[in-house]
């Protein structure tokens, strides 16, 4: 029962961040199944990216609510972040043993949460950056879009980390004069197919442990209904600081 009880509550904290700051979803409860849990690697990514769609679903829904997605930018990122997925997926297949796959995805979590925890702790620099140095136009802030999402494609298909930080520090910097609400619901809009897609194919692999998957969804649903109702009460000079300095310790260990 203790060990039920952990995943809800997990899963409810994580719920939390994500509907409060549209980050941390796969950056904190991967690495939670695989360091905390014991969870093989790649059962934790798969697992979590079946997390991830449902909980963000509801997000979106949430959000919709609140304020408008702007869906012709999704798009653009699904154009890009699809294809990622597949390449990534097949080269997961055709990787060697059980513990070299383990090793690889280690890695590249590990990467990944080092190359979001400075994304999350200098977003509104980078902003300013941006808005005085500006990228372009629309076609070539579509092109960048694209790319974004192939890369984003590739991240959460192997480390299930990458949909909400790195994705939201990118569109702060292509689309600095949209609201940060609205850039949170178009973050989480885009992680529904990226991580529906991704985990189908961890799912068809074997990869999703659905008792663990049950009892995460079961905390993270309240939990995303409450941090979406937060959302901008909170410091967000506070939130960046301690989820980034969280990040930044756990991509250390994973490496």
């Amino acid at each position: 029962m203790m060990g039920h009880l952990a995943y809800v509550i997990s899963g409810a904290l994580v719920g939390f961040l994500v509907g409060m700051t549209g980050v941390g979803g796969g950056s904190l409860m991967t690495p939670l199944l695989i360091l905390l849990c014991g969870i093989h690697p790649k059962a934790a990514v798969g697992t979590d990216l079946v997390y991830a769609a449902v909980t963000k679903l509801f997000g979106t829904f949430l959000h919709r609510r609140c304020g408008p997605v702007r869906w012709s930018i999704v798009l653009w990122m699904m154009a890009g972040s699809l294809p990622g997925v597949a390449v990534a997926l097949l080269w997961l297949r055709h990787l060697g043993s059980p513990q070299e796959m383990a090793h690889v995805i280690r890695l590249s979590l590990g990467i990944c949460l080092l190359v979001t925890a400075p994304a999350i702790l200098f977003r509104p620099t980078l902003k300013e950056w941006v808005l005085r140095h500006q990228l372009g136009g629309p076609v070539r802030s579509r092109v960048l879009t694209v790319v974004l999402g192939f890369v984003l494609g590739c991240m959460v298909s192997l480390s299930s980390v990458g949909a909400g930080a790195i994705g939201m520090a990118v569109l702060v910097m292509l689309y600095p004069t949209l609201p940060l609400r609205e850039l949170v619901a178009i973050d989480i809009a885009h992680a529904i197919p990226l991580t529906l897609i991704a985990g189908a194919g961890h799912w068809v692999e074997g990869d999703v442990m659905v008792p663990i998957l049950l009892l995460l969804l079961s905390g993270s649903l309240p939990g995303i209904w409450l941090g979406t109702h937060c959302a901008g009460r909170c410091p967000e000079r506070w939130q960046r600081l301690i989820l980034g300095s969280l990040l930044l310790l756990i991509g250390v260990k994973m490496i």
